[in-house]
C-alpha cells in the first residue's frame, strides 16, 4: 500500500478501513449468493418487529463501508474534517438503515401461506354440503384462510342439521375434520 504514504493520517484511516472492509463485503456477498452464508445468518434471528440484532458483523461491515467511502469521497470536498466525519457516520448509520429495510421486505417475501388446518379455528365459513345434526355424519364447508378457499369435510355438535349456505363459525379441528356451530 505505498500509495497511502503520502496522504493525510485521517485520509490513510479511511483507506485503511475500507480496503479491507470492501474485500470482506465481497466475499460476504459472494458467499451469501452461492449459498455459503451459514446456518443462522442475521434473516435467521428475527424477534418481533426487528428483523434481527443490530450489532452482527454484517451491521459493522455496512456502517464501515458506507463511513469509510464517504469520508474518502468527500475528503477533498469537505474542509472541516470534524464535519467529514460526522457526516461520514451519518452515512454508515444510513447504510445500516437500508440493509434493515431490505431485510424487512425480503423477509415478507419468505412468509409462510401453507394451509393449516389449525389456522381455521374462530373463522367463518359458508356451508358446502349440508352437515347433520350431533355428529350423526359430516358435511362440507368452503372456508378462506390466508387469501385461498379450501373445501373442509365438518361436523357439528348442535342438536339441528346446518343447510347449505349457511353460515357457521369454527370452534376446534380433531383429525382433519372441523368442527363447527351456527352463527
Amino acid at each position: 500500500m505505498n500509495f497511502l504514504e503520502h496522504y493525510e493520517p485521517l485520509l490513510k484511516a479511511f483507506w485503511y478501513i475500507a480496503l479491507p472492509v470492501s474485500i470482506f463485503f465481497l466475499l460476504q456477498t459472494i458467499s451469501t449468493f452461492i449459498g455459503l452464508s451459514g446456518s443462522e445468518t442475521d434473516a435467521d434471528t428475527h424477534d418481533g418487529d426487528m428483523p434481527f440484532e443490530l450489532f452482527t458483523l454484517r451491521n459493522l461491515i455496512n456502517f464501515l463501508l458506507g463511513f469509510s467511502w464517504t469520508g474518502i469521497s468527500f475528503y477533498q470536498s469537505v474542509e472541516n474534517k470534524t464535519i467529514l466525519i460526522g457526516i461520514s457516520v451519518l452515512v454508515g448509520l444510513l447504510f445500516v438503515g437500508v440493509f434493515f429495510f431490505l431485510i424487512k421486505q425480503i423477509l415478507k417475501l419468505s412468509e409462510d401461506n401453507s394451509f393449516k388446518i389449525e389456522n381455521t379455528i374462530n373463522k367463518t365459513a359458508e356451508v358446502y354440503l349440508t352437515i347433520p345434526e350431533a355428529k350423526s355424519g359430516k358435511g362440507k364447508i368452503q372456508i378462506s384462510v390466508n387469501g385461498s378457499f379450501h373445501e373442509l369435510d365438518a361436523i357439528t355438535n348442535s342438536q339441528e342439521k346446518l343447510a347449505s349456505g349457511s353460515a357457521v363459525k369454527v370452534v376446534a379441528v380433531e383429525h382433519n375434520l372441523v368442527i363447527v356451530e351456527k352463527i
